[in-house]
């Protein structure tokens, strides 16, 4: 959702032997020195490729979109318009599973009322389409996305098993700190109450109340700024500056008033978990020995413990979708839950399908391994670390030196830390706001998918190049946006009225796309990307041969395979003499000799000169260009 103003890179500490322990007091963090071998930790049998997509956008081929435009005039896609041969080519890109990202039904403004659903209130809607991140029913999906509504679940359902067939496993979003203010579930299963159903409204706060109030205040719409007007001033019977909400209850992002402000996140309302308003704890503390423990020890501690309403009502929504036979979870703003309340979760998810992927968006580094290991995620956001060093690179803010600094700060989880270089709060790497050139992000791509055996995440439309450039209305240019109806150029391109192939793309973004597909390809299926790590990038700076600020390396390897990761962000062409230090000739035992350096990604090859301790190729790079070379594993004769 959007991002905490709040938000920054962890403080990196002393340096600290990877033999210390990993678990501490909050805030605790590890760093190695850079040129220290990370030894691989198994984590999964393939690194996994997550395709994030917006179905709402995916499959719309109308050309209109005019800035605040109807779902009749702008058009939108449907679950349907994931056929066979759409979800086969996003396989083939490299994907192992895709993110549906609004598929759940959440808040819009459109008339469903002849199945029974209620209008929601533009004047607490954002945009027309409405955010995917005010869910309205968690037991049913998106009406828009339906061709017929009456039948959205059992689309939903089709969809999920042609994604299988394709080979790509399933992932939704559960958004567990907020709600949107009219949420009514009618899917819900018997014996389901809704949230905040059951409330004591009388009071601020009870431990088994699904909201927090207000009380005696009754809700009133913010006070617009910069001229804002819902659905741009166009007339509609519910705007009128008015919601009927008594008592007020607090807002998503925590706000406490009756009134909101217009930068709050006033569509939706606070989830409350049992932390009382002074922020204390109303449920039992998982004991910090827990960091070590298995989610089958997890779910024992909980089994005797009385635990908030909430914890259940989330519990028994994600069975319910494990049940449907979705096979992962993104979990929006995990940072604003309590880590037992993951625990609690994530142990009995768990113990239902232990293969399910559980990736938290988090940005307070000083918690990461509190929700990694109290907490029992697969994986979180590497955003306040990796993503934003690299962009300053590449935005000519920063150094490499400080993706090195980062990775350090990180060895002990790095196998945790999902990278992404696009996702649909960040701007687009072609959009002006950004670099406004896609081949500045080849670099970010590889170096993102090589570092580490943790997941990569593409966001539709990134392998195309796609600027984001046109204001869409309550969406604003640089991000495709996730509150209008609209449609993506190059993805509608690529969409070639279903057919899905390349015939009507241009010469640039048919490069680009093979690029993606040769490098995601190839992450997937690399022992040595799930194997051990050194980096190379302190070393090589300090051989003043050419190597630089806006260069990067690092070495990979398990058995049977042998990378040197090489990325250049220079806009220029740049030349080094490329040297390996002597931990990385012992580790992987070469003997003197000329070994030949093959890309993964292309053509290119190179020479591996090692004489006696020292070991050096000649590098030439052209401007962005980054390879993943592959080192033969005995000397050329």
């Amino acid at each position: 959702m959007k991002k905490l103003h709040s938000l920054f890179i962890a403080k990196l500490i002393s340096a600290s032997l990877l033999g210390a322990a990993l678990f501490g007091t909050a805030g605790c963090s590890q760093e190695s020195s850079p040129e220290e071998i990370q030894p691989a930790e198994k984590v999964a049998e393939k690194k996994a490729v997550i395709y994030q997509v917006l179905p709402r956008l995916f499959g719309n081929t109308n050309r209109t979109n005019k800035p605040w435009g109807t779902l009749e005039e702008n058009g939108v896609g449907k679950f349907a318009d994931f056929t066979p041969k759409a979800l086969n080519e996003i396989h083939a890109l490299g994907a192992t599973h895709i993110w549906y990202t609004g598929a759940l039904h959440h808040a819009l403004v459109g008339d469903y009322t002849e199945y029974g659903i209620s209008n929601d209130d533009p004047d607490v809607v954002k945009g027309r389409a409405g955010s995917p991140y005010a869910i309205k029913d968690y037991y049913s999906v998106n009406p828009d996305l339906a061709n017929n509504p009456a039948e959205r679940l059992q689309e939903f359902r089709a969809l999920v098993e042609r994604s299988h067939a394709a080979g790509l496993k399933v992932i939704i979003d559960i958004v567990p700190n907020h709600v949107a203010r009219a949420y009514h579930s009618l899917d819900k299963p018997q014996g389901v109450q809704d949230f905040g159903a059951g409330d004591n409204t009388q009071v601020t706060y009870a431990r088994n109340n699904n909201f927090y109030y207000v009380v005696g205040e009754d809700f009133r719409v913010p006070v617009a700024e910069d001229s804002y007007q819902p659905l741009n001033g166009e007339a509609n019977d519910l705007v009128d500056g008015q919601f009927i909400e008594s008592p007020a209850k607090w807002t998503g992002n925590g706000a406490r008033s009756a009134q909101p402000a217009m930068h709050d996140w006033y569509e939706t309302v606070k989830i409350n978990f049992g932390v009382r308003p002074d922020n204390s704890k109303n449920f039992s503390e998982l004991p910090q020995e827990y960091a070590e423990r298995d989610y089958r020890a997890h779910a024992q501690f909980w089994a005797d413990k009385k635990v908030p309403d909430t914890w259940k009502k989330f519990r028994d929504i994600a069975h319910y979708w494990l049940d449907f036979g979705v096979d992962g979870f993104r979990y929006d703003m995990a940072g604003m839950v309590p880590v037992e309340f993951w625990s609690y979760l994530n142990s009995s998810i768990k113990m239902r399908n232990p293969n399910t992927l559980l990736l938290a968006e988090i940005y307070t580094p000083e918690r990461y391994r509190d929700y990694l290991h109290l907490g029992k995620m697969d994986y979180l956001y590497d955003k306040v670390g990796t993503y934003d060093a690299i962009r300053a690179v590449m935005e000519n803010k920063g150094s490499t030196d400080k993706i090195a600094e980062v990775q350090a700060s990180l060895v002990d989880i790095s196998s945790h830390m999902l990278h992404f270089m696009e996702n649909h709060d960040e701007q687009r790497i072609a959009s002006p706001q950004f670099s406004g050139n896609p081949e500045a992000g080849k670099p970010a791509m590889l170096v993102s998918a090589a570092l580490s055996p943790a997941p990569t995440l593409v966001y539709f439309g990134q392998e195309l190049g796609e600027p984001a450039n046109k204001d869409a209305g309550f969406g604003k240019a640089s991000r495709t946006t996730i509150f209008d109806y609209w449609s993506v150029p190059s993805v509608r391109r690529w969409n070639n009225e279903g057919a899905f192939d390349t015939a009507l793309l241009t010469k640039e973004e048919k490069e680009l796309r093979s690029f993606y597909q040769r490098l995601l390809n190839f992450s997937k299926q690399s022992p040595a990307l799930l194997g051990d790590y050194l980096g190379l990038h302190s070393y090589n700076r300090k051989q003043n041969s050419g190597y630089g600020e806006k260069q990067f390396s690092f070495a990979r390897w398990s058995e049977h395979e042998k990378l040197l990761v090489i990325a250049n962000f220079d806009n220029r062409a740049v030349e080094f003499n490329f040297q390996l230090p002597t931990a990385l000739l012992e580790a992987w035992k070469l003997q003197p000799g000329s070994y030949l350096a093959k890309s993964q990604i292309s053509n290119k090859v190179a020479n591996l000169v090692l004489e006696k301790d020292q070991a050096s190729t000649k590098i030439q790079l052209a401007p962005y260009e980054s390879h993943i070379f592959a080192i033969s594993t005995a000397p050329q004769k």
